[in-house]
């Protein structure tokens, strides 16, 4: 999002969040709105109208699949169906309007969007038809929505089905490799969060606007956090004042968004390290201050976004999770984790981490204490670093936080019965916690040597170099 966009936004939460019953409807129809704003440029044009269009649709299939009874019915969500068919009909006439600041790209034809409508309401017949909790289409839809994160994070899974469409089209795909939808990844688990706990019994009875709302909500649309259901429903329905002390809080939250994003992670870029950076720098010492600006060019890029998502939705009466808690400071690798990113962490330990420990423990063979912690932590890691995308480059930084998770446990084991003795005193408690700072920090900054360079080679002759062994 830039700035102009951000102001936008807030102006927007502001008067949302001054409305009284429609506020709910209001919200719903502002963030899907939001969602084709917000679309980055996609080639073909048209996937511009159709991404954010399949966000809405799959949102309101996965409600379907996951209402309880009490929940379902026309006269609650009657109005909220209205809505969002009303919000994707005037992005189509945009066509007419040509408001080029609001939805620069052509739209469908208008049987196209026709005829996406009523294959979603034969879908959603049918599945009212079902009546009651399915558990069939439930994993089916997880399937479905893995299957589609999986596709958009492959590069040559992407590239294989730009090259079939473009076929059908009759054009060249362009060696097309990318899909840039905006905030599916962060929709996908919102779903899958959904589809678990109603799986496991335990999802709140929710109407179609709260459901879209908290899928889409706009604030955290593009960077999260994940919030959980339960919580942000409550807060929609019980919204937080927008006093003195509320536009003191969203302000703050703001500015500090803006200053991180904008001013430091942006200065910040001009001297992160990249692959050109890494085969031209001159010094082993040199190439580490450019690895380091890369590590803090990240955590205020990234964090800056969450505040100013808290930020707005401060403003709309609604409190979002924290998803920094100042994570290069901690002294060891899992308390980094407990505080970057830690609204995906707990996401992962509440639906894979968890479960997998619990029913390693559980088999009939019993698995040694050290391979369960091995193969929990490692699987875990490789599946986040999957979320950030389906390459050798991720999966590589998966395992590296994986194996390194392992070692800080093993370690940990090790050395609490043997240093406990001599760290008594608060000088060599400090002394601990310095070193171990400084050992996580550098080892994180090692890892995102496979986020910064294209493949697993120049990953490698990056730590040779930082090494001084190259």
């Amino acid at each position: 999002m830039s700035v102009f966009e951000i102001a936008v936004l807030a102006c927007i939460a502001v008067a949302v969040g001054w409305l009284g019953k429609a506020r709910k409807l209001a919200l719903m129809a502002v963030s899907a709105l939001a969602l084709y704003w917000l679309q980055p440029i996609q080639e073909p044009v048209n996937l511009m109208f159709w991404l954010p269009s399949l966000t809405v649709f799959a949102t309101i299939l996965s409600w379907l699949i996951t209402a309880k009874p009490e929940s379902r019915g026309w006269k609650k969500n009657g109005a909220a169906v209205m809505v969002l068919s009303g919000v994707i009909v005037l992005v189509d006439l945009n066509r007419f309007f040509q408001f080029e600041w609001f939805f620069s790209s052509e739209t469908p034809r208008v049987q196209w969007i026709g005829l996406a409508f009523l294959v979603v309401l034969i879908v959603s017949f049918i599945l009212m038809r079902l009546g009651k909790f399915n558990r069939i289409v439930l994993m089916l839809a997880v399937v479905g929505l893995v299957g589609a994160l999986l596709l958009i994070k492959s590069p040559s899974a992407l590239a294989w089905a730009f090259e079939a469409l473009a076929t059908l089209r009759g054009k060249d795909s362009g060696g097309q490799s990318a899909l840039a939808w905006l905030g599916f990844s962060y929709v996908a688990f919102r779903l899958l969060h959904t589809i678990f706990d109603r799986l496991a019994g335990r999802l709140p009875s929710v109407t179609l606007a709260e459901y879209v709302s908290y899928v889409i909500f706009f604030p955290a649309i593009t960077a999260g956090p994940i919030d959980r259901v339960e919580r942000f429903v409550a807060g929609l329905n019980s919204p937080l004042p927008l006093d003195a002390d509320g536009w003191l809080d969203a302000g703050q939250r703001i500015f500090v968004g803006l200053f991180k994003k904008f001013v430091v992670a942006d200065a910040l870029a001009w001297i992160a390290l990249n692959e050109s950076f890494t085969r031209d720098a001159q010094s082993v010492g040199w190439l580490w201050i450019l690895l380091y600006a890369y590590s803090l060019r990240i955590y205020f890029d990234f964090s800056g976004y969450t505040d100013i998502a808290i930020g707005l939705g401060r403003l709309l009466g609604i409190r979002l999770p924290e998803n920094f808690d100042s994570p290069y400071f901690k002294p060891n690798l899992t308390q980094f984790w407990n505080s970057w990113h830690i609204t995906l962490t707990q996401w992962f330990r509440s639906y894979f981490f968890n479960p997998l420990t619990r029913a390693m423990r559980s088999a009939s063979k019993p698995v040694s204490p050290w391979m369960l912690i091995l193969f929990s932590q490692v699987t875990t890691m490789l599946l986040i670093g999957l979320w950030h995308g389906a390459t050798v480059n991720y999966l590589l930084w998966g395992l590296w936080h994986g194996c390194g998770l392992f070692v800080q446990n093993r370690w940990s084991e090790f050395a609490r019965a043997r240093l406990v003795p001599q760290a008594t005193s608060v000088l060599a408690q400090r002394g601990l916690q310095i070193v171990g700072t400084f050992v996580t920090f550098n080892f994180v900054s090692l890892g995102w040597l496979f986020f910064a360079l294209p493949s697993p080679q120049s990953a490698w002759n990056a730590m040779l170099k930082l090494a001084g062994a190259l």
